[in-house]
């Protein structure tokens, strides 16, 4: 029986041989298949807990290929691990996984950021088109300049003056993010700013032209979505809701992001900060709904299947293997 639980998941992953079980049944579901040549005729290495291929003749684990690669931490942890950051909606820190699990914090914190990249899809559908409305909205992840020093926060006053920078907005993360609301799923991404150029690139990569598509009366917007969309902009200053025409689908995705960035993260950098709004996009598009109820067997098993073809090395998530580029 699949497990449904934290609980039945801790009893169902202590055989290791059925964690390469369930890691296999998904990433292979036609069958193990050899990653160096893809034959499918092979036979199992018992003790070792490989497969060799009769084709090539070359042994391979069910890690190979996948983000737990080279990694000496057992099968069953991994599979903990994933399972409670597929299911808690405020995330999980590496010192709680540290002290759950039994590895150290360092090991942790690379452990969640190799499974946020299987967390980062790769649909290259569009939103919008025959159904309804599409919202798009940017908010700013940073420090709140109310809960500052009044010498850290005239020493940023200053730093945003003399950039052109709203104070508000300086020395913070820009995320840009569009809801569907036939669909009820969200696309977001760090970008650099909020120029006409930039969020015109991410609008016509993400949405069907022609679509319907509501914003606030942020002023690129405007020019943006003239020709290319059917345009609706809500102006804040006079209130929240005309009928329809609102983005309360997209800042409720922002309330639910920075909950988990304030509250269990806490401080979070820039350059690692695409993979958390990906976290957090993974958990919201993969929530349920009343049409279709998904339990948290399910989401475990959807992140399950996603492993395949994502590597990340510590050289690269701590920034030594090249600078970081915008999503």
């Amino acid at each position: 029986m699949k497990p449904k639980t934290l609980q039945q998941a801790i009893q169902f992953f202590s055989d290791e041989q059925v964690c390469i079980g369930t890691v296999a049944r998904l990433r292979w579901p036609d069958g193990v298949t050899c990653p160096a040549c893809g034959h499918k005729e092979h036979y199992y290495l018992k003790t070792q807990k490989r497969w060799k291929c009769r084709d090539c003749g070359r042994q391979f684990s069910v890690k190979l290929g996948t983000i737990f690669e080279d990694s000496p931490i057992g099968l069953d942890k991994w599979l903990l691990t994933l399972w409670m950051l597929a299911n808690c909606k405020n995330g999980i820190s590496s010192y709680e996984i540290h002290r759950a699990i039994g590895v150290t914090q360092k090991s942790a914190w690379f452990m969640l950021h190799r499974i946020r990249l299987a967390m980062k899809s790769g649909s290259l559908s569009k939103l919008g088109g025959e159904g309804g409305p599409v919202e798009a909205d940017e908010t700013f992840i940073g420090p709140n300049p109310r809960k500052m020093h009044k010498s850290r926060r005239a020493k940023l006053d200053a730093i945003a003056s003399e950039r052109g920078e709203r104070f508000r907005s300086a020395g913070k993360t820009i995320v840009m993010g569009m809801f569907d609301r036939s669909v009820r799923k969200v696309r977001a991404m760090v970008i650099p700013n909020v120029k006409r150029a930039t969020l015109q690139e991410k609008i016509l990569a993400h949405i069907k032209a022609g679509s319907h598509v509501i914003t606030d009366d942020f002023g690129p917007y405007r020019w943006i979505l003239a020709d290319n969309f059917a345009h609706d902009m809500i102006n804040h200053l006079e209130g929240y809701v005309k009928g329809q025409v609102h983005t309360n689908g997209i800042e409720n995705f922002w309330s639910l992001l920075k909950r988990g960035l304030r509250g269990t993260y806490v401080a979070v950098e820039p350059f690692h900060l695409d993979r958390y709004v990906d976290e957090q996009v993974f958990r919201f598009n993969n929530r349920g709904s009343k049409e279709k109820k998904i339990n948290d067997g399910e989401r475990f098993e959807l992140l399950l299947s996603q492993i395949a073809g994502k590597r990340l090395t510590y050289a690269e998530v701590t920034g030594k293997a090249g600078s970081p580029t915008w999503a």
